[in-house]
């Protein structure tokens, strides 16, 4: 089966601090931090000028949950059933996966509709992928070293 694994949930808020400690609080570690943005972001998720704090948490046992603060554009409390990414509360769920190409074939057959995809920084090809009911999943294939 070409699916390896979840890597992590995504959940875009308005309070990142306030979030990020509830999630410590509970148990996780923070794994990492970082702002992005830029094009290439923008291509991948379906949004334009797009920069964003995220703060990757984990489990002790390595499921991740992100969370994202958009800063441009600004994050949306409420919306239509297809929300764009940037709609407070959980938004996509990421799968790291072999064949993303045969994959994203087989879920665009299926009625699955492509949000965007991209390379990053030669590590890892991305596609974001927007399926029943509004859910977006994000598949994840690691490129060779």
């Amino acid at each position: 089966m070409p699916i390896k694994r979840m890597d992590n949930v995504l959940i875009v808020v308005d309070d990142l601090e306030a979030t990020k400690a509830f999630f410590l609080e509970l148990g996780l570690k923070v794994e990492g931090e970082a702002v992005v943005e830029g094009p290439a972001v923008g291509a991948l998720i379906g949004l334009k000028d797009v920069k964003a704090t995220l703060v990757t948490l984990r489990t002790p046992d390595g499921q991740g949950v992100e969370l994202d603060k958009f800063h441009t554009p600004s994050a949306i409390r409420f919306g239509p059933e297809e929300a764009p990414v940037n709609a407070l509360g959980m938004r996509r769920i990421m799968f790291a996966v072999e064949e993303i190409d045969a994959i994203v074939s087989r879920m665009l057959a299926h009625g699955a509709q492509l949000i965007g995809e991209m390379n990053y920084e030669n590590t890892y090809r991305l596609a974001y992928i927007r399926g029943p009911e509004g859910i977006i999943v994000a598949l994840a294939e690691q490129l060779s070293a």
